[in-house]
């Protein structure tokens, strides 16, 4: 009897396209490296060196697990998605506004112990739900008409639910949309209407926002749905003032802005190094939403332009992919969620780096938090479900 040695194949075991996994690991290995170094002020707190940063490597493990198990689904069964999702996420984001939240916003569930955001679900599942549409409601142009009604109507609902609490989540997701719309052949009359309709929406919002007097924003909190209306007012504010003198510019006023500021300036080509940030300690929400600027800090521009790339590499990935699938719904499945991921991504960037104005969104797959990450993870997954179902061998290689 002849004993024979089998050798596990790497490559069998993590299926689908081989860059967008390099990305996924390569995510982590800077999550990992930034997040422990941010969150030492949370370390000294607790007196647990240890547990915050294993906490998250345990998170970022279960989210990788997460990827590995949805990308060995068929892309067909994500379909199932649209008749369970938008239910689901009405009733998730409904009973998320009677829940007590950070800074007045109420954006957390808690079920069985386990704490998540529900617009991180209905999110992706609107995602879902117009790359469906877009799919099934075309003719030979393109999208119909139908399609542009419904994506209207799917959006304005859950977006409409996510604005209250969440302004800047339901603002990016209602872009995604319209980018997949595009992608989508919508037709130009309909879309050009929509377009022109935000541009003047945004001008009018920011104006509100921006020179509206304290008394009448306090009043205006008290309308239904405009309970956040002051904090989204004081943020594009202390976005557009200027010190009259920059020297005495005091950086315990709005630290988050100055400390990211300080964070940037000081960071140079190639950083201080991983672990050596000087404002960590004194930038709020270091490990989270500005965990970027702590990544240019320690890592340099170098560094930050590389985090950067990781994520356009990400989108031209699924993009190719996209280009190779024989049939609508998984190609419209991928760009929206390959948009989704990169578009947070470069809001916090610009966010860390002040073009735009506090958000609040967490960097995708490196930011800490544990809701965010399998979530991510999922949307990673069903990526590579496609491009694990629909890929050729010269395209995987490539």
């Amino acid at each position: 009897m002849t004993i024979q040695n089998k050798k596990v194949n790497i490559g069998h075991l993590f299926e689908g396209d081989k860059v967008i996994w390099m990305i996924l690991f390569f995510l982590c290995i800077i999550s990992v490296l930034e997040v422990y170094s941010a969150s030492s002020n949370m370390t000294y707190e607790k007196g647990a060196y240890w547990s915050p940063v294993l906490m998250h490597g345990l998170y970022l493990l279960l989210g990788v697990g997460v990827a590995w198990v949805v990308h060995r689904i068929p892309y067909r069964y994500f379909s199932w998605i649209v008749v369970i999702g938008p239910v689901l996420s009405v009733l998730l984001l409904v009973a998320a506004m009677f829940t007590k939240g950070t800074n007045g916003a109420a954006r957390w569930l808690s079920i069985a112990g386990v704490s998540f955001q529900p617009s991180e679900i209905a999110k992706g599942t609107l995602v879902v739900v117009v790359a469906w549409l877009l799919s099934v409601m075309r003719d030979e142009k393109g999208a119909t008409a139908s399609a542009f009604k419904w994506i209207l109507f799917m959006t304005a609902l859950i977006c409409g639910l996510i604005v209250t609490e969440n302004l800047s989540t339901a603002l990016f997701t209602f872009f995604v949309v319209v980018m997949m719309m595009f992608v989508g052949n919508v037709p130009w009359k309909q879309l050009g209407a929509l377009l022109g309709l935000l541009v003047i929406g945004v001008a009018v919002g920011y104006s509100v926002l921006r020179f509206t007097p304290e008394p009448t924003l306090e009043k205006m909190s008290t309308y239904p749905g405009m309970k956040r209306v002051v904090t989204w007012a004081h943020r594009v504010q202390n976005h557009t003032e200027i010190p009259e003198d920059p020297l005495a510019y005091d950086l315990n006023t709005n630290p988050q802005i100055t400390q990211a500021h300080v964070a940037v300036a000081t960071s140079g080509i190639l950083g201080r190094g991983p672990g050596n940030s000087q404002v960590r300690d004194f930038l709020p929400q270091a490990y989270s939403d500005f965990i970027y600027a702590i990544i240019i800090e320690e890592l340099g521009l170098a560094g930050g332009v590389f985090v950067l790339l990781l994520y356009i590499a990400l989108l031209y990935r699924a993009a190719r992919i996209s280009k190779r699938c024989d049939k609508n719904f998984p190609a419209f499945l991928i760009m929206g969620l390959s948009l989704l991921i990169v578009t947070q991504a470069l809001i916090n960037m610009m966010v860390a780096v002040s073009i735009l104005p506090v958000t609040g969104q967490p960097l995708p797959l490196v930011s800490r938090g544990g809701s965010s990450i399998m979530v991510n993870c999922a949307y990673i997954g069903m990526i590579l479900s496609v491009s694990r179902y629909t890929s050729s061998p010269q395209e995987n290689d490539a």
